[in-house]
């Protein structure tokens, strides 16, 4: 299935590479390095750094959304753990939660 949506794309990328080969200057703002690179490679590095910082920041926050995930589970146990150990024994079953 990845495989479906992964080589229109790559035939685009390589679309976009060899029509876009002039040669461009690209300068990085605090120093006084400068490269000349083709445009195609400079408009896609480009993209893969902000794509890479998009990952990175939306990887962060399911990070926090996965431990606070964690501790309702822990909670929840722990809480069943105490009905059933207040659960007078008669033998009846106990109803599944939910």
């Amino acid at each position: 299935m990845r495989i479906l949506i992964a080589i229109p794309l790559l035939i685009l990328l390589v679309a976009f590479a060899l029509s876009n080969q002039q040669m461009v200057q690209v300068g990085l703002w605090p120093t006084d390095i400068s490269l000349e690179v083709p445009l195609s490679v400079a408009v896609l590095v480009a993209a893969g750094v902000f794509f890479i910082v998009g990952a990175m920041v939306t990887w962060g926050s399911s990070f926090s959304l996965k431990s606070r995930a964690r501790r309702a589970e822990r909670s929840v146990r722990q809480l069943t753990a105490q009905v059933e150990a207040s659960r007078p024994r008669s033998g009846l079953p106990m109803l599944p939660p939910g």
